[in-house]
Formats: C-alpha cells, sequence, structure tokens
C-alpha cells in the first residue's frame, strides 16, 4: 500500500450519492458505490465510479440507519464483476466538517470489511458526508480490521466539476496559518479560501518560460506542497525567455529545475513550504508515478507523448490538469502577422486535448520514438513542419496568466462560476474567444474516466530524458566545485529572505 490515502470522484458522483443521503426528513441513510484504484509514489487514491442505490429493502432508516447484509453482498458481488472495490457510505444530518468515526459507525464498517475484502480483492472504503455543509471524510480499511488499528484515514476528498471542491482531514492536514505576507492574497478570497489552497499539492510539469512562472506565482500565493519535474537542462537559447535564469546556469549545465528550486524558494511565502524538484519525465513510469500524488496538474508542456500522458490522467485518475500553449504566426520576411494563446482545463465534462484540437493523436507515437526531431522523417511522413520555437518573453507571461486564470476560476469559482472552458486570445485583434469544442461521443480518451490503475499504459522509457539528466551530471571536478559554491551561496540567501 502507498503511504497516504485519498478518494476522488466527479461532481455527478456527487450529486448522485447526495440525492441518497441528504433526506428531506433530515435522517441519517445509506449508499454504496464501486471504485478503482489509482496508486502513485506514495498515495493511492479510491476513484468512485458508479453509484448503487438502496432498495427500501436494503436498508432501515429510524433516525440512524442499518445497512442489510444483503445489500452488501450483493454490491460486492457487482464490484467483483467489474473489477472493482467496494464503498459504503452513510450520512451525518446537519453535521459540517470532516466526519470522526464513532463507535457504531466503526462497528458496521468494520464488521463488513474481510468479508469484502474476500469477495472483491480490494479493502473496503468507508465515507462519511457531512450534510451541513457538504464535507466528505474517508477511510480504507486494511487487513486486520477488528484489531485496533485497522483502518487508514484519507487526508482529502476531492470532488471534480466546475470547481474543484476538496474535504481535509483535518487531522492529517491541518489549516495552515496565514502570514502577514499574504495579507493581500487573503483578502481577495478569505481565510478559508487560502487554507483549501495552501494545502493542496500541486505539480507543474514543464519548467519552461510559463511554468517557471507559474511555479514562481504558485509559491508566493502561499502554495505549501509544490512539485515541479522536467528534465532539460538550461541552453543557452533559452536565456532571452527562462526568467530567473542566467549564464552561470548555461556554463554549470543546471538542470531547468534549479532555476525553478531558486525562484520558488525566493518567491515563497509560506511558513514551511514543501517543494520538490524532479528531473523525470512524465512520460517515464517513475515520472507517471509521481504525478498520481498530485491534486492538480499544470501542463506546460509542447510535445504531443507528454500531453497525451497528462491527457489521460486528467479522466483515467480524476486530476484537473490545466494545459495552454502560445502559436507565434511569422510571414517570410521575419515579420510577426499574429499570436495566438489558449487556455483549458481538462476534466470529466469537459472536451479533451484531441477533441479541443490542442493535440494531435497521431503524433504521439512518432515522438515516442524520437523521430518528431528526425528532419527526414518529418518531410518523409508529410507532417507539416513546426514553428522555429518562436517565443517572446513577454507574452509568455500571457500564457501563464492565461493558466493561473483558469486555476483560480476552478479553484475559487469567483461569482460562483468555475471553470470558464477552452479560451483563446488573439493578439493581432486582441478578441478572446469562449471555445465551442464539443465532446466527442466515442472519445477513445474521455471513455476511460476513473479507470485508475487499469488506464492505457501510455508510459514508457524516454532517451531524450535520460540524455538530458547525462548532461547535467557529465561535468568536471572545476565544474562540480563551481556548482557546490553556488548552491552554498543559494542557501544562505534562501536563509537571510526567510529571516
Amino acid at each position: 500500500m502507498s503511504e497516504s490515502f485519498s478518494v476522488a470522484m466527479t461532481a455527478g458522483t456527487h450529486r448522485a450519492l447526495g440525492a441518497v443521503l441528504v433526506r428531506d426528513d433530515r435522517q441519517e441513510d445509506v449508499c454504496i458505490a464501486l471504485y478503482r484504484p489509482s496508486t502513485g509514489e506514495t498515495r493511492s487514491t479510491a476513484l468512485l465510479t458508479s453509484v448503487v442505490p438502496p432498495s427500501d429493502a436494503d436498508r432501515a432508516v429510524h433516525g440512524n440507519a442499518t445497512v442489510f447484509g444483503e445489500y452488501m453482498l450483493r454490491g460486492a458481488e457487482r464490484a467483483r464483476d467489474d473489477g472493482c472495490g467496494l464503498m459504503f457510505a452513510h450520512s451525518h444530518p446537519g453535521a459540517a466538517k470532516w466526519q470522526s468515526m464513532s463507535g457504531p459507525d466503526r462497528e458496521a464498517e468494520a464488521s463488513y470489511a474481510n468479508l469484502i475484502r474476500e469477495i472483491t480483492g480490494l479493502p473496503l472504503v468507508g465515507m462519511t458526508l457531512a450534510t451541513g455543509d457538504g464535507t466528505w471524510s474517508a477511510r480504507r480499511w486494511d487487513i486486520g480490521a477488528g484489531t485496533g488499528v485497522d483502518c487508514t484515514h484519507a487526508d482529502n476528498v476531492r470532488v471534480i466539476g466546475a470547481q474543484l471542491c476538496v474535504s481535509w482531514n483535518e487531522d492529517l492536514c491541518p489549516s495552515p496559518a496565514a502570514s502577514s505576507k499574504q495579507e493581500r492574497t487573503v483578502s481577495a478570497w478569505g481565510d478559508k479560501c487560502q487554507a483549501d489552497l495552501a494545502r493542496r499539492r500541486i505539480l507543474i510539469v514543464g519548467a519552461g518560460s510559463v511554468g517557471i512562472d507559474v511555479a514562481a506565482r504558485l509559491a508566493a500565493s502561499g502554495i505549501q506542497r509544490l512539485t515541479v519535474m522536467d528534465f532539460d537542462v538550461v541552453e543557452e537559447k533559452n536565456l532571452d525567455r527562462l526568467i530567473g535564469a542566467a549564464q552561470r546556469d548555461v556554463r554549470l549545465r543546471r538542470p531547468k529545475i534549479h532555476v525553478a528550486r531558486r525562484l520558488a524558494l525566493a518567491s515563497s511565502t509560506a511558513e514551511r513550504p514543501q517543494f520538490e524538484f524532479s528531473d523525470r519525465s512524465v512520460c517515464e513510469p517513475e515520472g507517471l508515478s509521481l504525478a498520481l500524488d498530485h491534486d492538480l496538474i499544470f501542463s506546460c508542456v509542447d510535445r504531443p507523448w507528454p500531453r497525451a500522458v497528462l491527457n489521460s490522467l486528467a479522466y483515467s485518475d480524476l486530476i484537473p490538469v490545466i494545459d495552454g500553449g502560445i502559436a507565434i504566426d511569422t510571414n517570410s520576411r521575419g515579420r510577426m502577422l499574429n499570436a495566438t494563446w489558449r487556455s483549458h482545463v481538462v476534466r470529466p465534462g469537459r472536451p479533451c486535448l484531441a477533441c479541443n484540437r490542442q493535440l494531435d493523436l497521431a503524433l504521439v507515437t512518432p515522438d515516442r520514438q524520437g523521430d518528431l526531431d528526425n528532419p527526414s522523417y518529418i518531410e518523409g511522413a508529410g507532417i507539416a513542419p513546426e514553428s522555429n520555437g518562436q517565443n517572446v518573453s513577454a507574452l509568455s507571461a500571457s500564457v501563464s496568466a492565461s493558466l493561473l486564470a483558469q486555476y483560480v476560476s476552478l479553484s475559487v469559482a469567483p461569482g460562483g462560476i468555475g471553470d470558464p472552458g477552452p479560451i483563446q486570445y488573439s493578439l493581432s485583434s486582441h478578441f478572446l474567444d469562449h471555445r465551442d469544442d464539443p465532446i466527442r461521443p466515442h472519445c477513445p480518451v474521455e471513455s476511460t474516466e476513473a479507470a485508475g490503475d487499469l488506464r492505457p499504459d501510455l508510459s514508457g522509457a524516454h532517451p531524450m530524458a535520460a540524455q538530458q539528466r547525462e548532461i547535467a551530471a557529465a561535468v568536471d571536478w572545476r565544474t562540480r566545485a563551481l556548482r557546490w559554491a553556488d548552491n552554498r551561496v543559494q542557501a544562505l540567501t534562501n536563509w537571510l529572505n526567510r529571516r
């Protein structure tokens, strides 16, 4: 088992459970659902799939609610047949916040835990809905049910819809106190929202001109748990866009995540930031496993393969992905004709990256094989040549701003409105377009919703990532000494900044 545990569901599943558990007569009720596991590097998540509502013969409602064994057995057999685990939920009418278990709650769940595991092969997941404010709590019943130390309580429960709503276990993930550095931020959305956002575990894939800006601004807003993933090494051609990078980073063959670390730690307003920086590729099995530990992902990549991996995770593992990019059009004389940038939240209920035409799935396999870096292959395959990577630092800031605006809408829902859907901005006309990209009826990506560990495996060996890590490591003793000295200076600077 992974070290920690969480639960995720779509807003539709949340509503279906609420239709049973929230009663007009304010009595407690029960409901079961199926789940599939999603196993990350340090966290396992139960992804709720389908709800199995009870009939009148499946339970007795008498203020409290008593579940009958036939209902649990029927649900367990259906879960087994579908390759799923079983989730058993009950409500606490009028209650608020994360709920602890009473003696009867514990006894009821523990009495079925071993039997459910024997039938399904997966642990029973118990959940409680506090109907007063809609907060969920959850636990997973491990081997040894009834021995006293028998269940793993979830860190959080996430509901993914137009707004990402997170219920937090205050014992495992206590609310961080807002500092005076965050006064203006907190005044924009309040203490409760700040406590929610600060605890989320956010991953940024790609530490280029957009990703590094997003990292610095999230750190400045008080995010405690931030991961930046990138395998690239800083090159001289990056210096006109990679804010915070310097010539010494080129000379020392610094990975881009080193620059991201420098900027994020310098910008952070959290009292105890827990930032991680990985030189893996999200296309590698290890990078994919790390991604599954997160509550939300920023996609700041520009290649088909990593985009396809993140596109898949948004549906198969119910992790919202905020994606975007920029395209600059120039004529043969090098004159700029236009620039367009896009942003969108990829999640169940919204079109995937292939449906909104941000990703050509036909290019994923050539990208995996390294063919998109081979001019002969591109010419022979008749693939339209990509741009020369035109970018402008001033316009990169517009892309990161658009991604961050999507993040705020998804997280805070200003005016009660969540993520706005795919957006495209045209610089030449200064026109903002809300794209009406439909969800295709038979989209192969969106059909994998909540598949979890049964997702199509798009990961594999990534030679380019391995090559870049080798470049970063293959330095002489003089460069190593200079790196060591530079690290010590940076560590001292960070310490002085936090005094």
